[in-house]
């Protein structure tokens, strides 16, 4: 007996003891959550060096790619114009019209960018790498050159100069896209010596071997270095790891958003800000909460903004964040040269439209989640355990990818339930969109009929206003990525509102003739 229980204690003690060991190595864990190996800063774009430091966050990054990259024409994602034929009248004389698909992951937005025939075949400005590159060195290195400051890649790699940054931005925006990417593939990245970037660069002129409809020729030669999508530097700081904003275009916005009147329950420290004194324009890397960020940063580009050779890139936030806001920003607008802003004139009636690019960010802003405090990452980066460690799944993906890191983790329901009622929501704003298309469809059709019976733009005005109205609805919502999830509601709203415009003007174009 005494030599069981002497057996029990033994084998006790070593049990606490084992547990106390765990314990306080996963507290060392928790504290050093990584081993700096190598020396990263602000010019390094390449992700390469900070996934020796941060290997798990890096693989996360890579595995945007799914199991391999898939390059070349046969591997582009399918076409939304077969799948849907209203967008092309929807698009109908922008370059939309020409070549649209479903998205596909982060590792991809640069290289489809560069093959797809919106570049290839029409001419393009350099804001468009504004989201698909990790620019914000270039940006500084060509503000620094139009300060007129000494440039060096020792300065570039000290400190992320907002003003020179923003300079930069503003002085490339609206040269042509090809020239700013060779510019971007030219930048230092903070890997001298090595060119080969994780994912292959897209062939030079795409699959069609031109840019903007022409023939490469001399000033077109294929980039010497390496261009990398979005990457670790974009959205951390590389001292701290902090999340950051980097892009200029969501910089300028947010604070004008701030001044503004626009209502941001889901934004408390723009709330606090207005509160103040406002010296100061509102900068999120200085006042935003931790949670805010965690929005902010997917905020960077997964918004609505202008794009093209006419004015720099623009957030349209100055009224608010819904669709409306947006609309009457937009209405408001002036290009520099003073003529009224437009993004096209519709090829088939000559009306002159909005094209909203992709407004995630705008659309959760009116949903319950972001009213909830729930950030973008919460549910497309959620939170996983690796060993000892907490971090932030880097495989940016749907939710319904992982249902029970991303949903379960605040709504205590089965995951056949929750992924039926995101299914319901989408399925019902699919259809919806669908016979908003169709009644944009008839709606076109009714102004082609009135201009083809003698009707003049000054007739058809009032019809006009009621068209853009109508494809800036349908076309917000079928350009934003959730299917009407991030804000159901609204979304509905938006769309029942398109059809009703769409009405509208068919009513308005064929009226005149049905009282002949």
């Amino acid at each position: 007996m005494l030599a069981a229980v002497f057996g029990l204690a033994v084998i006790a003690t070593l049990v606490v003891t084992w547990v106390l060991i765990t314990m306080f190595t996963h507290k060392q864990d928790a504290r050093q959550p990584f081993v700096r190996v190598v020396e990263v800063d602000e010019i390094t774009t390449d992700p390469e060096p900070w996934g020796k430091n941060w290997p798990h966050q890096f693989d996360g990054w890579k595995s945007t790619s799914g199991d391999k990259f898939y390059g070349g024409s046969s591997a582009m994602p399918r076409s939304k114009l077969e799948a849907h034929p209203w967008l092309a009248r929807l698009y109908a004389g922008y370059a939309f019209s020409i070549d649209y698909r479903e998205a596909r992951g982060h590792a991809y937005m640069l290289y489809d960018q560069g093959v797809t025939e919106r570049v290839t075949q029409r001419p393009q400005a350099g804001a468009c790498l504004h989201c698909h590159g990790s620019v914000n060195v270039l940006y500084r290195r060509v503000g620094l050159e139009a300060m007129g400051e000494t440039v060096t890649d020792e300065r570039l790699a000290a400190a992320l100069d907002m003003p020179a940054m923003i300079r930069g931005f503003q002085e490339l925006s609206q040269r042509p896209y090809q020239e700013v990417l060779a510019m971007l593939s030219a930048t230092p990245d903070g890997t001298p010596g090595e060119d080969e970037p994780v994912f292959p660069m897209a062939p030079t002129g795409g699959f069609t071997g031109g840019y903007a409809g022409k023939p490469i020729d001399g000033a077109h030669a294929p980039p010497t270095g390496e261009a990398h999508p979005v990457s670790c530097v974009d959205c951390h700081d590389p001292n701290t790891m902090a999340v950051r904003v980097t892009r200029p275009g969501f910089l300028l916005g947010i604070a004008e958003l701030a001044a503004g009147e626009g209502a941001v329950p889901h934004l408390p420290s723009i709330a606090q800000w207005r509160r103040g004194d406002r010296r100061a324009p509102y900068d999120p890397n200085a006042l935003a909460t931790r949670q805010e960020m965690r929005s902010f940063v997917c905020g960077q580009c997964h918004v609505e903004y202008y794009c093209a050779d006419k004015d720099t890139l623009t957030y349209p936030w100055g009224h608010g964040l819904s669709a409306d806001a947006a609309e009457r920003f937009w209405e408001g607008r002036r290009f520099p040269d003073g003529t009224a802003f437009y993004d096209y004139a519709h090829g088939e009636t000559g009306a002159k439209v909005f094209k909203v690019q992709h407004p995630e960010f705008e659309l959760w802003s009116q949903g319950i989640h972001a009213r909830s405090g729930v950030a973008c990452a919460d549910c497309h980066m959620p939170y996983e355990r690796k060993g000892a460690m907490k971090v932030s799944n880097h495989d940016v993906r749907s939710p319904m990818e992982d249902i029970n890191g991303a949903c379960q983790t605040c709504h205590k329901v089965p995951e056949d339930e929750l992924r039926a009622r995101v299914v319901a929501i989408q399925d019902r704003t699919v259809a919806l969109t669908e016979r908003a298309g169709a009644a944009m469809t008839e709606m076109l059709d009714a102004i082609i009929e009135a201009q083809a019976s003698g009707a003049s733009d000054a007739d058809l005005a009032a019809v006009f206003d009621l068209q853009r109205k109508a494809m800036w609805r349908l076309d917000y919502i079928s350009s934003e990525n959730s299917r009407g999830f991030h804000a159901d509601q609204e979304s509905m709203r938006l769309l029942a509102e398109s059809i009703d415009y769409s009405r509208q003007a068919q009513a308005a174009a064929l009226r005149p003739r049905s009282s002949r």
